[in-house]
């Protein structure tokens, strides 16, 4: 048995922590575990590849807009094979140099097995048995697969295989109605394909508030073919004369119609789930919740002391920029002794569809369930009625805001319109000040005419969630609104 100051299962985000004990001291003893390619689950066939893809995919679009302003721009064709050799030129070479760094470190013993505890603090990599005192489970997750009759024999790509695709099949289906088949319909509807997402939940993308989602659904359909509320119960060949085409069968979750799509191509994209089953976490004594994900406290520490988790492990929040907020935290309280509690009261997202989505915190319905809707403010502005969203010719896109009214602070913000990642920012970072009040932005000089300023003018334009609810019926272009749907806004400036 092989004996580490630390062990580390995953590449990713546990190489923040590792790198930092590195520099404490040069003689640390490190065993590094990962079964797939070095970097994580983000580098490798996560976000950075995809967004690589997906701004070829927003210059389209941005080019497409072009006629209605005087810009006559052509575009000849998308080169899809160039724009993947793009993204794979960036991508593997970066994989190849933190493979050539953790092998060559002479501090390090890098496994590329799986690894699976055999007792506390024990683990099997390959023919190799190691243990440690301290170790870092950084281990991601696993795509879930849904149980479709047919699919395995007919066969799909996912998230993991897309960025391995050279040719551009004509037309594909997306099962899956999230973030993930968000980002992937418009990359592929914009390089060409007919595209058609498949989602189960009567909501497209629901992690999003729904007006956010409806006009989402609305614009790019544009461009594909959005079905919600379908479960797909079947996966065939696509039947006599239809060239080798894969065929889907769904069911519409309210009426019990059955659907049938066509397509070259099957996309599976529902989701993540725990990859625990192979780390055995059981023999280590380690506590797991009942869909698997592992169990920590408010220090990131599971119930055996010295074994800490982080990232995807624990099911919290699939975002990098989580598990890196998360490695900082498990640092200081695992290395340097301190008790720091986690905190995930401002976690934002973005998905890079287009239209481009972004939110950070509470959504209208938590808001009102924690404080009760007589003590939350909303406030909205459409980047239209700006300037620069004029200039842009930029169509119901919007900024909404949820303000705690008492100590008038931020507790959530959700924006849909371009550069939203971009514009949220200004309000995430007001979220972790002290106070976390919404007057900075307001009463702060904003320039003039930037595209900015729409956030500053949905904080002057707060008004009660009723007045709010009715509002969106008008934005929505819904008849027959009640009396008195119509008011100044409230409390604000």
């Amino acid at each position: 048995m092989k004996e580490y100051d630390v062990i580390a299962i995953g590449s990713g985000s546990s190489m923040n922590i590792i790198s930092a004990m590195m520099n404490r001291n040069e003689n640390l003893k490190v065993a590094l575990i990962d079964k797939d390619e070095p970097g994580g689950i983000c580098l490798t066939r996560g976000c950075i590849p995809s967004k690589m893809l997906l701004y070829p995919a927003e210059l389209r679009r941005m080019a497409e807009k072009g006629p209605s302003m005087g810009v006559n721009i052509l575009v000849k064709n998308m080169d899809f094979s160039k724009v993947m050799k793009r993204m794979r030129d960036h991508i593997d070479p970066t994989i190849s140099s933190i493979r050539k760094g953790l092998t060559n470190d002479t501090n390090i013993d890098y496994y590329t097995d799986v690894a699976e505890f055999t007792a506390p603090y024990t683990l099997k990599v390959g023919d190799q048995t190691i243990t440690s005192k301290l170790i870092f489970l950084c281990i991601g997750s696993e795509l879930s697969i849904p149980p479709i009759e047919g699919l395995d024999e007919l066969g799909y790509l996912t998230s993991d295989t897309v960025i391995k695709m050279t040719t551009l099949p004509s037309s594909i289906t997306i099962v899956g109605g999230g973030y993930i088949a968000a980002e992937y319909g418009h990359f592929f509807s914009a390089m060409g394909a007919t595209v058609t997402i498949l989602g189960r939940n009567p909501q497209f993308i629901p992690q999003e508030e729904p007006e956010v989602s409806w006009l989402a659904k609305k614009q790019m359909s544009e461009h594909m073919t959005i079905i919600t509320n379908h479960e797909v119960l079947k996966a065939e060949k696509g039947g006599f004369g239809s060239g080798g085409k894969k065929k889907l069968i769904a069911k519409d979750r309210k009426t019990g119609k059955m659907v049938e799509i066509v397509s070259d191509e099957i996309i599976i994209a529902t989701g993540r789930i725990p990859n625990t089953d192979i780390l055995h976490p059981e023999k280590a004594g380690i506590e797991v919740d009942q869909r698997g994900w592992i169990k920590v406290n408010e220090y990131l520490e599971t119930n055996q002391p010295g074994i800490w988790a982080f990232g995807d492990a624990t099911g919290k929040h699939l975002f990098k920029h989580v598990a890196n907020y998360e490695s900082v935290l498990v640092y200081r309280n695992a290395i340097q002794g301190k008790k720091i509690e986690v905190d995930y009261h401002a976690v934002p997202s973005a998905v890079f569809s287009y239209p481009e989505i972004a939110s950070v915190g509470m959504r209208e319905k938590e808001a009102i369930a924690k404080y009760g809707e007589k003590f939350i403010s909303i406030g909205f502005q459409k980047f239209e009625d700006t300037a620069k969203g004029e200039a842009m010719g930029s169509k119901d896109h919007f900024v909404k805001v949820i303000v705690e009214n008492k100590d008038e602070k931020i507790i959530g913000a959700h924006i849909i319109g371009p550069h939203a990642s971009i514009l949220i920012q200004e309000i995430i970072n007001l979220m972790y000040a002290p106070g976390q009040s919404y007057y900075p932005i307001y009463e702060g000089m904003h320039i003039h005419p930037a595209l900015n300023e729409v956030v500053e003018r949905a904080f002057g334009q707060m008004m009660p969630v009723k007045q709010y609810q009715h509002m969106l019926l008008h934005f929505k272009g819904v008849k027959h609104v009640e009396p008195g749907a119509h008011g100044h806004a409230g409390h604000g400036h």
